[in-house]
């Protein structure tokens, strides 16, 4: 049974906090909550977004090497995921909460989806330096000083304005940790490739239709929106692109190289309709299949 995280009244009700003195955004410090016994390994659903910051002994050690930073580690949150609480959730730091509707009608909230990290698992935090983590915090403040102070016509776009703020840092900094995870990265670019080949070797494709993103990213335990933006870091190409790209060689190969009909290559090579292979082919190479057969070969 899933217990539902639907405003920052119950948030502060249930960890016995003051009243927020912003209905649609409030910041928590740690330190003045524990992890209640009934809590732990209860499954919560969040309707709201929560971006946290806790010290880098809270317990998140899996996912971090030697070079990542150890000083602060920072987990989000979007609507609609599923989270519990362990007993190594009492740590110190904050955590900053705000509802959807907060941001409903403002440039940050048609473009919130493009922040990746909100669905990014927890063992993909995002390790930050002293002097980033302080950067971090300072923005927070920010952001928290205008939710509690008292209310006007230019509080919600101060607010809305910090919080976009805060986030473009924090895309800042995952790109930092990208970089400085390049052998680690490329460990999984392998495993990508590998993953793929064994995928068609293994003729996997007769029961489950194409590969996916979802499919590579729970092979390798990274959730999809990470595995993306490691790849798109690593070598320019998104996780759909490395995909794309491993099926126009092979189709490039089976049109130079036999006599099957177009249909029957991309039935071959997972798609349930040849039109589908058709315009995919087209989009990556210029050529639609039977221009690149016949010029060519």
């Amino acid at each position: 049974m899933h217990i539902e995280i639907e405003s920052i009244n119950q948030v502060h009700e249930s960890l016995e906090l003051d009243k927020p003195q912003n209905p649609l955004i409030t910041v928590i410090d740690m330190k003045d909550y524990k992890v209640k016994k009934e809590w732990i390994n209860q499954k919560y659903v969040n309707t709201l977004y929560s971006i946290s910051m806790k010290d880098g002994s809270c317990g998140l050690e899996y996912g971090r090497n030697t070079y990542d930073f150890a000083d602060g580690v920072m987990s989000f949150m979007a609507p609609g995921q599923v989270f519990s609480f362990s007993n190594k959730d009492n740590a110190t730091g904050w955590m900053l909460l705000f509802h959807p509707e907060l941001i409903r009608n403002t440039l940050l909230g048609d473009k919130i989806h493009q922040y990746n990290f909100f669905s990014y698992d927890v063992h993909e935090a995002l390790h930050l330096s002293a002097d980033e983590q302080k950067t971090v915090t300072d923005c927070m403040r920010i952001v928290e000083n205008e939710a509690v102070s008292r209310i006007d016509k230019h509080s919600n776009s101060v607010i809305v304005s910090g919080l976009e703020f805060l986030l473009n840092f924090c895309n800042r900094f995952y790109e930092r940790q990208f970089n400085t995870r390049s052998s680690e990265n490329r460990d999984v670019l392998t495993k990508v490739e590998g993953l793929l080949k064994t995928y068609y070797h293994m003729d996997i494709l007769s029961k489950s239709g194409l590969p996916t993103v979802a499919f590579l990213a729970e092979k390798i335990n990274l959730s999809p929106g990470y595995l993306s933006d490691l790849l798109k870091s690593e070598t320019g190409k998104t996780a759909k692109e490395h995909i794309d790209f491993y099926l126009i060689n092979k189709a490039k190969f089976k049109l130079l190289n036999s006599a099957s009909s177009i249909s029957e290559i991309a039935y071959d090579l997972g798609f349930e309709y040849p039109q589908h292979f058709s315009k995919l082919f087209k989009n990556k190479t210029g050529y639609s299949p039977k221009e690149f057969r016949t010029n060519l070969n």
